[in-house]
């Protein structure tokens, strides 16, 4: 069944848990629902306990099936994940609209690109019931400009690389702030580091594969800048460590197409919203572009300011797909409600 996309009815708040568990322990998964409508109104599998007021309360997180207080210890310490990265996991954002409300952006494609990223471990992934954890969680936590992280893992069961004894969770965060690069203008340089290349890891959000985007950002920054840009040996671009990147030339915008690059659903939009011709780009055209800029769920579209020695100047085009892009995520520009979930 596909994710709907249209206005959902909007049920009572679920409320937060009073506390959470004392021990350490691990859930059973609960059982799997396919072939149910996606709409929380028909009744949740999500039922937490309490009376504390959500604006004076810490964060609950969807796990398994029930609310538990965000620093709740759920995981045990043999948790095959936390051994070897065997998660996957999404970054989506909700925004709040101009109804009052709230609404998630493009959730049906990003939790595909997740089930995707599940089947490569062997994890059931029911698109339809994170879909209903996603909105069950902003309910609950009364967020509606937010930054949401379902994650799925392997759990306990063995210690070896054999995944198929193991026991499968599910979780979903919800977090007030900004992350990433939040839309600033960007320090950027080309990383010593390569991209994982799509022949030994799927470009999908596994988790273990982020230790190549944590090395490359970790040792940009210790050299000054904010972001580092992954190039392949020859010499063309990939992307950032959490973003794709895009360059104008002439008014023309061009999005860089890798193999080894994380299709992105960000992408995907500026590339619908801007018109952009997707191709190779080597790292001596981006240098020549007028503007550069990178765009990412939790980035959104950002100017990039500084290249390595190369500086950018005025960068008007980024700054009208940006505002076009704010318009789309609030729901202010009708063609393109397709893409909102109503929360």
């Amino acid at each position: 069944m596909h994710l709907t996309t249209e206005v959902l009815e909007r049920p009572e708040q679920a409320q937060a848990p009073a506390h959470a568990a004392a021990t350490v322990r691990e859930r059973a998964p609960a059982p799997s629902r396919s072939g149910e409508a996606f709409d929380a109104a028909e009744g949740s599998e999500s039922r937490a306990r309490g009376e504390v007021p959500v604006s004076q309360r810490q964060p609950v997180i969807w796990f398994d099936g029930q609310f538990i207080a965000g620093d709740a210890p759920e995981a045990p310490l043999t948790t095959h994940a936390m051994h070897y990265g065997t998660a996957v996991f999404e970054g989506i954002r909700s925004y709040a609209t101009g109804d009052g409300g709230a609404a998630v952006f493009r959730l049906p494609e990003h939790l595909e690109r997740m089930r995707k990223g599940a089947d490569m471990f062997g994890i059931d992934f029911d698109v339809e019931r994170a879909g209903r954890a996603v909105l069950d969680t902003l309910r609950a936590n009364g967020h509606r400009d937010a930054y949401i992280r379902p994650l799925t893992w392997m759990g306990t069961g063995s210690i070896g690389l054999d995944v198929d004894p193991l026991s499968q969770h599910l979780m979903v965060a919800t977090i007030a702030k900004v992350v990433h690069l939040g839309g600033a203008r960007t320090r950027l340089t080309v990383s010593p580091w390569k991209r994982n290349p799509a022949t030994s890891l799927p470009p999908l959000k596994l988790s273990g594969a982020y230790v190549n985007s944590i090395l490359a950002k970790r040792e940009a920054k210790q050299r000054g800048f904010d972001e580092a840009l992954f190039t392949d040996d020859k010499g063309y671009v990939v992307e950032c460590t959490g973003a794709n990147v895009f360059m104008v030339k002439n008014g023309e915008v061009t999005s860089v197409e890798h193999r080894d690059a994380l299709p992105g659903i960000t992408r995907d939009t500026m590339i619908a919203l801007s018109g952009a011709a997707s191709r190779e780009v080597t790292l001596h055209e981006l240098l020549d572009a007028d503007e550069v800029f990178v765009c990412g769920t939790a980035a959104e579209a950002c100017a990039i300011d500084v290249l390595d020695r190369r500086v950018f100047g005025d960068n008007p085009v980024t700054r009208e797909l940006s505002a076009l892009y704010a318009k789309v995520v609030r729901g202010q520009d009708s063609r393109y409600a397709h893409w909102l979930t109503a929360v």
